[in-house]
C-alpha cells in the first residue's frame, strides 16, 4: 500500500454511520482497517434495505446499498465478542494495532475487557475513539443516541424547514443523517491528532466523540447568530439569515439557486436581470439592507425571475460571474459534466460477481491520494486469513473456534 496511512492499524469496532464513516476515511487514505462483526448477523446496516446489491444473476445478496456507502477497503472478521474466546482474539488484534474505533453505549465494552483502559493495559500506544449519542459525560450519556434525535436536539431541525405560517412549515430533519457523517469527519480529524501527538510524545489518548457535541458545534454562524444576540434562530426555508439573495427563486420552468455571497455580485444580478437602478437603491444597495429589507426584494426578482427558464438564467448568470445553478435530482447529478470529470462514481469488483457503483472520496491529494482497493466486503470474508496471519492461528484452532460459534 502507499497511500498516506498505509502504516497504520485500524480496528473498527463500528456499526452503523459514524463509526464505519470514520473507518472508511482511513481506509481510503491508506490505513490497514480490520471491521469486527458479529457471526451471522454483522453490522446492522446490512440488512438496512431494500435496495440491495444484487449478484451476477440479478438476485438481492444479503448487503443492502446503506452498508455499502461506508465500507470500502474494509476487512470483515467475524468475531463473537460477548464470549471469553472471543474477547482474546479481539484483545489480540488491538495489540498490535494503532487505532480503535468504536461506538457502543457508555460503558459497552467495558464488560467484556475491551474498553480503553483494558486495552491501553496490553497496547500502550493504542488512540482510542468512542462515539456515542451523548459523549462520555453529563446526565444524557448512558442514553442511546441516533442521527435523527440528535438532529431534533441539537437545534438542526429548528432552523430547517419551511418559515412558520407558510404550507408544510414545521421542524425538518436534513434528507440524510448529516450528524453522523459529520461525527465521523470529526472523528478521523482528532485520530490524525493523536497520530501526530503519539509521534512526538510515543503515547496513545482516548477521545470522547459526542454525536450532540458535534451537531451543535457544526451549527456554525446559527449558533454565533444566537450566542452574540441570544435571539434564537427561526426557520426561513430555503433562505439564509445573514444573507440576501441566497436561496431559491421559481423560473418560468421550474426553480433555480440564486446565492450572491457580495456587493459586487449583486451589482453583476442586477445588470442581468435589467434592474441597474437596484443597485443605487437605498432598500437594496448593500447586504444588510437587503436583509433588513428582505421581503420586498424576493417579491421584486420574483417577479423577474418568473419570465425566464432556469437554463437561460444559469447561463446569463454564471456569465456574468453570479453564483447560480439549477436544484438537481440525484440522477441529474450524477450525469453532470462536472460530476463526471471530478469522477465522484466509481466502480469495484465485488465477491457477488459484479462491479459495484460507489461514491468516489471528495479529497484530492498530489502525492497520496485516496485508495480504492477493496470493495464492502462480504460478511466474515476476511476472518480466517487474518486470524492465521496477525495471530498465527493454525486451520485445527480457527476451525475449534467456528465450529463453537465464536467466528
Amino acid at each position: 500500500m502507499t497511500g498516506a496511512l498505509s502504516h497504520l492499524r485500524v480496528l473498527d469496532l463500528s456499526r452503523v454511520l459514524a463509526g464505519p464513516w470514520a473507518g472508511q476515511l482511513l481506509g481510503d487514505l491508506g490505513a490497514d482497517v480490520i471491521k469486527i462483526e458479529r457471526p451471522g448477523a454483522g453490522d446492522d446496516t446490512r440488512g438496512w434495505g431494500p435496495p440491495f446489491l444484487r449478484d451476477a444473476d440479478g438476485h438481492d445478496t444479503r448487503d443492502a446499498a446503506y452498508f455499502l456507502c461506508a465500507n470500502r477497503n474494509k476487512q470483515s472478521v467475524t468475531i463473537d465478542f460477548t464470549r471469553a474466546e472471543g474477547q482474546a482474539l479481539v484483545t489480540a488484534l488491538a495489540r498490535e494495532s494503532d487505532i480503535v474505533i468504536e461506538n457502543f453505549k457508555r460503558g459497552g465494552l467495558a464488560a467484556y475487557g475491551l474498553d480503553y483502559e483494558t486495552l491501553r493495559a496490553v497496547n500502550p500506544r493504542l488512540i482510542y475513539c468512542s462515539i456515542t449519542g451523548f459523549g462520555q459525560t453529563g446526565p444524557y450519556a448512558d442514553r442511546a443516541g441516533y442521527d435523527f434525535l440528535i438532529q431534533g436536539m441539537g437545534g438542526l431541525m429548528s432552523i430547517t424547514g419551511r418559515r412558520d405560517g407558510e404550507p408544510g412549515a414545521g421542524p425538518q430533519k436534513v434528507g440524510v443523517a448529516v450528524t453522523d457523517i459529520l461525527t465521523g469527519l470529526y472523528a478521523c480529524n482528532a485520530i490524525l491528532a493523536a497520530v501526530a501527538y503519539r509521534t512526538i510524545s510515543g503515547a496513545g489518548q482516548y477521545i470522547d466523540l459526542a454525536l450532540l457535541d458535534v451537531q451543535i458545534a457544526s451549527l456554525a454562524n446559527q449558533t454565533m447568530n444566537y450566542l452574540t444576540t441570544r435571539k434564537a434562530p427561526v426557520r426561513m426555508g430555503n433562505a439564509h439569515p445573514n444573507i440576501v439573495p441566497y436561496q431559491d427563486f421559481p423560473t418560468a420552468d421550474g426553480a433555480m439557486i440564486l446565492a450572491v455571497g457580495n456587493d459586487a455580485q449583486f451589482a453583476k444580478l442586477a445588470l442581468v436581470a435589467g434592474h441597474p437602478e437596484w443597485v443605487a437603491s437605498p432598500l437594496f444597495a448593500t447586504n444588510k439592507a437587503r436583509v433588513e429589507n428582505r421581503e420586498a426584494f424576493v417579491a421584486a426578482f420574483t417577479a423577474v425571475a418568473v419570465t425566464r427558464t432556469t437554463a437561460d438564467w444559469t447561463m446569463a448568470l454564471e456569465a456574468a460571474g453570479v453564483p447560480c445553478g439549477p436544484i438537481n435530482t440525484l440522477a441529474d447529478v450524477f450525469a453532470d459534466p462536472q460530476v463526471v470529470a471530478r469522477g465522484m462514481e466509481i466502480r469495484m469488483d465485488h465477491a457477488a460477481g459484479v462491479a459495484v457503483p460507489l461514491v468516489a472520496n471528495p479529497i484530492h491529494m498530489s502525492e497520496t491520494p485516496p485508495e480504492y482497493r477493496t470493495a464492502p466486503p462480504l460478511l466474515g470474508a476476511q476472518t480466517r486469513a487474518i486470524l492465521a496471519e496477525r495471530l498465527g492461528l493454525d486451520p485445527e484452532a480457527i476451525a475449534a473456534l467456528a465450529e463453537q460459534g465464536v467466528i
